[in-house]
């Protein structure tokens, strides 16, 4: 993720003497030491305070500084809502570890920098890509076996037909996916016992590699009551994309895709289900990456979405 320096705290700040009085200090050699501030690209003002000398940054998520499309939201509820999200993965899995929130300071919540490449950097280079995903997959199937709760399956079609309604389709093109989602509804394919934690927003920024280690960043959407697949399906649809627009084609990506299922599958019987599925949760990926195109990438995105759907014929 792009970053830039935007400025150096010095004692005196207030922001960087709260980081230092009541979040971090015991971390510190040297508490008078000056922050150099980097900020990064994102849907809010998120930035790494680096304490000078000591060789060590901690990341700030602004959620009153919403920098997206999504501005007509609860900034202290996304900041409690994610710190709650982080507190409950890192018991399960590697997250950067949420340190504090503070609703004076535009509702930030602070959490560990962690150093490494992302499986962003993995997709573009495919070095060792297979072994990365295996270890993304492993870490979900984790997260998911140890969250189960009830299922929420009118859930998982509202948000697509949110998805859908952000897209502003044609009349037609809308009416057929309409149709598809039916026939997704009666099937007994979604139906589940259980639902689980899922993160929700798989896309390889989110996941760092710090030592071989996978960690998970950036749980403020994440959902409870889910179908795990939904994960699958997303990181599946950014590696589709990432391969069309970049490998020379999506389908150059389905290597990297089945093995990455089959990793995250117990056995032949979890691997039919789990590929039976996905094709509706990837369609959802899909989509979600139109809403960041325009023309006619964004109109080969959607086609490819309805025939994922199709799958079910």
């Amino acid at each position: 993720m792009a970053f830039r320096h935007v400025n150096t705290l010095s004692p005196g700040d207030p922001f960087r003497d709260w980081l230092v009085e009541d979040v971090v200090g015991h971390r510190l050699q040297n508490k008078q030491c000056s922050v150099n501030v980097f900020k990064y690209n994102s849907s809010h003002t998120v930035c790494r305070y680096q304490f000078k000398g000591e060789h060590f940054s901690v990341m700030a998520k602004f959620f009153a500084e919403p920098t997206g499309r999504l501005k007509d939201y609860n900034p202290y509820k996304g900041m409690i809502n994610e710190y709650r999200n982080l507190k409950k993965a890192a018991s399960i899995i590697n997250v950067a570890k949420p340190l504090a929130v503070n609703k004076k300071f535009n509702c930030v919540l602070v959490t560990e920098h962690i150093p490494g490449k992302s499986l962003d950097w993995y997709f573009k280079h495919e070095e060792t890509l297979y072994e990365r995903l295996a270890a993304i997959a492993h870490m979900l199937r984790q997260l998911h076996d140890n969250t189960k709760s009830s299922y929420n399956k009118e859930n998982e079609f509202r948000n697509y037909h949110e998805v859908l309604d952000h897209l502003k389709l044609d009349h037609d093109t809308r009416e057929n996916f309409n149709k598809l989602l039916g026939q997704w509804w009666y099937s007994p394919l979604l139906d589940r016992e259980y639902g689980c934690m899922v993160h929700r927003d798989v896309t390889p920024s989110n996941y760092i590699f710090c030592k071989d280690t996978p960690y998970a960043l950036d749980f403020e959407s994440s959902w409870s009551q889910a179908h795990p697949v939904r994960d699958l399906g997303i990181l599946t649809a950014e590696l589709k994309n990432e391969f069309e627009l970049h490998k020379g084609g999506g389908w150059k990506a389905e290597p990297y895709i089945g093995n990455f299922l089959w990793e995250y599958s117990r056995g032949e019987k979890d691997f039919t289900y789990v590929t039976g599925v996905l094709p509706f949760f990837m369609s959802i990926g899909l989509l979600r990456s139109a809403r960041l195109h325009q023309g006619n990438y964004k109109n080969y995105l959607i086609r490819e979405a309805g025939e994922c759907l199709k799958a079910i014929n």
